[in-house]
């Protein structure tokens, strides 16, 4: 017997003792799926320098091959998101992209228009007061929703850099408006089935004032534009210290929650590997949509379990590759901890006021190690019991290097 075997043998009859169905707790491991983003794949940086990584993906099959690879390694992340246009093909033929994708064994996932990089948005994109530049950026975003359509996705995702950094620079009404007119066109846009996401961010580029600065304007702004709209939280778009898995319970709840951007931040938006600098968080959060999983709540329940998970990362000193994959890894630990949490037991002991009993019900589950568990499960999937290590055996990263040697530019980030 192998020693995750015999670790995992351990570890399952504990757990059934405690009276949880470890075959059902398997069964939805294996249904968890993570998007990756092509962005991630290519060179990024910081405003002061990018560094280029041998290997780092410069074309948008290049992303998709890389994407493809972590899905072998992990069996759970079976789509890559897009950025536009820094993935429009050289051909403008999305309908082979998507195929293409399909070929490697995965798909496109979310579409992500790219309205802050042109010398026109200087002053915002759909919040800037010219409205050459307002018709610019929703021309764009409705490009974006045909090409949701080529390559078969169901989610639009949104994020804007618009604000202002000087007190009287704008009015601050008439940019909430603006938004809320052009919102209301893409949204009517949309292709049938497909959804809107919007992200939000306190500060940065932007440090006087964020047109969408918090998860309370982005949920006003959903009520207002349909039941398709929802919030999409990234986690390093909080100030210190906000309790993000209340925001998540909050917008479960209210059936808004639409999806996540998957990182860590240690002070601001640092887009570092998610569960690096604070895997409890990571694991309260995933408390949190364990539990609307598992309501009895039917519309609770369907919102849990349509909600996109992705991540969001800038891998800027390290590799792309095992980067990324270590960040599935993360995202499937903290899974498996939040499933294993027993929740009757929870509940008795919130009922009656068990303070420390209830805190320490969920830090003991935050506590076990579920790494058996996962092996077991990757096994069980026939992908590799350990994702990292098999991908450092793979020759892959040899390959790419030799393959596409180090490039200046990022096919991506600039």
């Amino acid at each position: 017997m192998s020693n995750h075997k015999a670790a995992y043998a351990v570890l399952a009859d504990t757990l059934t003792a405690q009276g949880i169905d470890i075959e059902a707790v398997k069964a939805t491991l294996k249904r968890q799926q993570i998007e990756t983003p092509s962005w991630g794949y290519a060179n990024s940086g910081t405003r002061f320098k990018a560094f280029p990584w041998a290997g780092a993906a410069t074309t948008t099959r290049q992303k998709l091959d890389d994407g493809a690879m972590v899905h072998k390694m992990t069996g759970i992340a079976p789509s890559v998101a897009v950025h536009i246009p820094w993935d429009k093909p050289e051909d403008n033929d999305y309908v082979a992209m998507c195929q293409y994708a399909e070929d490697q064994g995965i798909r496109i996932g979310a579409v992500n228009p790219n309205v802050f990089q042109d010398e026109a948005y200087r002053l915002g994109s759909l919040g800037n007061p010219d409205s050459g530049a307002q018709e610019q950026a929703l021309d764009h975003l409705l490009e974006c929703c045909e090409i949701m359509t080529k390559v078969k996705s169901n989610a639009l995702s949104l994020w804007f850099a618009d604000g202002t950094n000087y007190a009287g620079q704008d009015s601050l009404r008439a940019r909430k408006q603006r938004f809320e007119q052009h919102l209301s066109t893409v949204y009517k846009h949309l292709p049938a089935g497909g959804r809107m996401l919007l992200e939000y961010k306190f500060f940065e580029p932007a440090f006087y004032s964020t047109d969408i600065p918090d998860w309370g304007t982005a949920y006003a702004w959903c009520l207002k534009l349909g039941e398709q709209a929802q919030v999409l939280v990234d986690l390093g778009h909080h100030a210190q210290g906000v309790n993000i898995e209340q925001i998540v319970a909050f917008l479960l709840d209210e059936g808004r929650l639409g999806g996540f951007h998957f990182n860590n931040r240690k002070y601001a938006d640092d887009d570092l590997i998610v569960g690096t600098t604070n895997p409890y968080e990571l694991f309260l959060i995933y408390n949190e949509l364990a539990d609307g999983e598992q309501s009895s709540d039917a519309a609770l329940r369907t919102t849990a379990e349509n909600v996109a998970y992705m991540i969001d990362q800038s891998h800027n000193i390290e590799g792309k590759m095992e980067a990324m994959i270590y960040s599935v890894v993360n995202c499937q630990e903290a899974y498996a901890k939040a499933l294993l949490t027993p929740r009757a037991k929870l509940a008795d002991a919130q009922a009656e006021g068990d303070v420390l009993g209830a805190h320490r019900l969920l830090s003991d589950t935050f506590r076990i190690d579920v790494r058996p568990l996962l092996a077991q499960v990757r096994e069980e999937m026939g992908a590799p019991v350990d994702p990292v290590a098999a991908y450092r055996a793979s020759g892959y990263e040899e390959k790419v290097r030799n393959a596409r040697g180090k490039s200046a530019t990022s096919g991506g980030y600039q």
